[in-house]
């Protein structure tokens, strides 16, 4: 099975991240706007229990994560993906380090905290919604105090399997 670690963003900064997902981006339907800490990882429901007991472990160890957003950007040439960038944060690098050390993977990326808005697009329509998307002025800035296990299902879809609060987070 299929799980992920993610933050959700405020349920503002969700929706103005749909506005542009419901054209953009084909895995809209898939999963909601967030950010990626672990990507993707195999994991059984045997072993899932004790994986969720370590993210627990760690959400407790650190507070919750400031998410500025300020700019569009975009992976090109690498790959043809427009996201909203979130401005990487030491807690929030960090957070990360401590996941990803946890559970030894390797990733073939440099952390980019993001929420992505558009992928799989032809060259020309990057371009072009790119041209026009990085001429905005955006302002986000909030904490998020919770961190995600989600889990795949058979439909492709992601649903939360756990929630962690940060810290200290109150209810």
């Amino acid at each position: 099975m299929k799980f992920g670690i993610v933050i959700f963003p405020s349920k503002k900064l969700q929706d103005y991240a749909n506005s542009f997902r419901k054209r953009y981006d084909p895995h809209y339907a898939l999963i909601p706007p967030h950010i990626t800490l672990k990507s993707a990882f195999e994991a059984t429901e045997e072993e899932i229990g004790p994986i969720a007991n370590k993210i627990s472990e760690i959400a407790e160890k650190f507070n919750p994560v400031h998410l500025q957003v300020t700019k569009f950007s975009s992976f090109s040439p690498v790959n043809n993906v427009i996201y909203l960038k979130v401005d990487p944060t030491e807690e929030l690098e960090n957070l990360h380090e401590e996941l990803k050390a946890a559970f030894k993977s390797e990733t073939s990326y440099k952390f980019v905290p993001h929420i992505t808005l558009g992928q799989e697009m032809s060259d020309a329509e990057h371009a072009d919604v790119y041209g026009t998307l990085r001429l905005n002025t955006i302002q986000f800035d909030e904490h998020a105090d919770r961190i995600h296990l989600l889990y795949q299902l058979d439909n492709g879809s992601w649903t939360v399997y756990e929630t962690f609060r940060l810290g200290n987070a109150s209810l």
